[in-house]
Order: C-alpha cells, then sequence, then structure tokens
C-alpha cells in the first residue's frame, strides 16, 4: 500500500465498488456501478482520535461494525476499495530540487531525507508517496509533492474495511482528493476546515504550491484568519500574480462571516467550494473530488 500523492489524476481504472472518507465525524461513501449513490454514516466522538503520531482508531470495533454495513459482505472474493483519510494523520509538502534523479529508489530516499526533519513521525516506518509535477515558468530545477503517514496508522484505518471482506488498494488524504474540484486555472486559496483542523492549499493551475495543515485551539473565526491571512500573504509575494480565488469548505454557518472578513482583510471574498453533487462540507470534500477526478457526475 502507498499513500497517493498525485493530487489530480483522471483515474484509469474502473471506479472500485467502495470509496470512503474518513473524519472525526463520521464515514461519507460512495458505492461503485452504474448508479453511485453517495450518503454520511456519523461516528461517536470518541471513535476517531485525529492525529499524525499514534494510532487514530481509539475504538475498532465501532468502526468495523459500520464497515461491515457499509460494506454489505457477501463472503465472496474481496471488492476494491478507495480510502480517503483525515488530512492531519498525515503530512505533505512540496518539495524543490535542483536536479531529480530518475532512479525510483534514489528518488524515495532524497524525499525521505528531506522530509524527514519536518514530521513528528519516524519516516523509516511511514508510508511515502509523491509525484514530480510540472513547474511551469520555470526551466530549471523540479517539484515534487510528497505525503507521508506513520504505516500504523494507515494500517488501522484499513484495518476494518479488510475485515470486512474490502481490498484498500487506493489511500489518499481528504485536501489531496478535494483539489480535483478547483478550478485548473489561476492562482487559487482553498481552505477547508473539519472540525478543530484547518487545511489550507494554494495552487497555481494544476500545480501544488503550498499545503498546511493546522490544529486549532477552538473553532473561532478569528483563529482562522490567524493562519489564512499569513497564507494568503505568502501567496501575493511568491506567486507571479494576485491569487485569483479564495474557495472555502466546511465553515457551516460562518462562512459568510468569514467572507465578510476576508473582503474586509484580505481584499479577497471567500466563495464556498462547490462540485456537481453539491456544495461539499467537512466530511465528503475529498470524495467529492475523488468521484469528480473519475468523471462520476
Amino acid at each position: 500500500m502507498s499513500l497517493w500523492s498525485q493530487f489530480r489524476r483522471l483515474v484509469e481504472d474502473p471506479l472500485p465498488a467502495f470509496v470512503f472518507e474518513l473524519s472525526a465525524g463520521g464515514i461519507a461513501y460512495a458505492t461503485g456501478g452504474r448508479t453511485v449513490e453517495t450518503g454520511f454514516v456519523p461516528l461517536a466522538p470518541e471513535v476517531l482520535f485525529i492525529t499524525p503520531v499514534r494510532d487514530n482508531v481509539n475504538q475498532p470495533h465501532a468502526l468495523e461494525k459500520e464497515a461491515a454495513k457499509l460494506a454489505h459482505s457477501t463472503g465472496r472474493k474481496r471488492r476494491e476499495a478507495a480510502l480517503i483519510l483525515p488530512d492531519y494523520c498525515a503530512r505533505v509538502a512540496v518539495l524543490d530540487f535542483e536536479s531529480f534523479p530518475s532512479d525510483k529508489q534514489e528518488q524515495l530516499s532524497l524525499v525521505r531525507f528531506r522530509m524527514k526533519k519536518t514530521v513528528p513521525f519516524d519516516l523509516d516506518a511511514a508510508s511515502i508517496g509523491y509525484h514530480v509535477q510540472s513547474r511551469s515558468g520555470q526551466k530549471e530545477g523540479q517539484e515534487v509533492v510528497a505525503a507521508a503517514a506513520a504505516e500504523e496508522i494507515v494500517a488501522r484505518y484499513e484495518a476494518p474495511f479488510r475485515a470486512a471482506g474490502l481490498q484498500p488498494g487506493f489511500v489518499t488524504t481528504s485536501t489531496l482528493a478535494a483539489l480535483d474540484l478547483l478550478p485548473p486555472d489561476g492562482i487559487t486559496v482553498f481552505a477547508k476546515r473539519s472540525g478543530k483542523v484547518l487545511s489550507i492549499a494554494v495552487t497555481a493551475g494544476r500545480t501544488l504550491k503550498l499545503l498546511r495543515c493546522v490544529e486549532l485551539d477552538g473553532e473561532t473565526v478569528d483563529e482562522v484568519m490567524a493562519v489564512l491571512l499569513p497564507t494568503i500573504a505568502f501567496a501575493e509575494d511568491e506567486m507571479p500574480e494576485r491569487p485569483s480565488r479564495l474557495l472555502v469548505c466546511g465553515f457551516g454557518d460562518v462562512t459568510w462571516e468569514l467572507s465578510g472578513r476576508c473582503e474586509a482583510e484580505a481584499g479577497m471574498t471567500a466563495e464556498p467550494l462547490r462540485s456537481a453533487r453539491g456544495v461539499p462540507g467537512e466530511g465528503n470534500a475529498g470524495l467529492f473530488g475523488y468521484l469528480h477526478a473519475n468523471q462520476v457526475n
């Protein structure tokens, strides 16, 4: 199993039988087949505790129970499933290299070395994925999007679905999957909240420039702005042009308050992220992005 780090891809393989997005609030799901159905099953607050440094599944039996219900296990051969994990259980970085080797083993060693000092877990016992992305406007050097998560954390998320007769062959994180819902042009700042975790991405067209994931003390707009404003300032300073849009997801009733603050303090109006299936929330943005990448509406 490898953590998926290529944040935008039109998947050539058929849609798996099931797609699941896990969050502290519950499990968002989509069933494959000719007609795709989506839904959400809430979990009790104590079932999952999202962290990058230890097992996230506090109540494995409760998660196994819900996975078995969703999988409709028939005892036949294992069916493929995609898992979308919470942002905060992993780390994603955009790494800049003057040169990047062609040998896969050398690439992995170099990515591991560059990430080692910036992650709060042992990279020697981590699942790592990476993707060399195009570097528009620059002829020299390469940018690599890398994602890492402790193997134990990923394995514990997979276990209930394996017990339900599923094969989690594709694993990613929520914001990486949700990026496929962003417009393919211009510079975009994307902010997504899930509980007390705030994820902010900056994209230039189809390239990822920055992804921050911060655990907030609370869920107030003031705390969000304290992280969002410096990120917007970074985008304005480092990008060749000013961000053309600010998209937000998972802020619920405070979305319009947040938009007003952003307009007053950053000169940008925050608009809700949208998809063909409606406005994503804090627990299903990755799921909707994955379906969009697979051209499922």
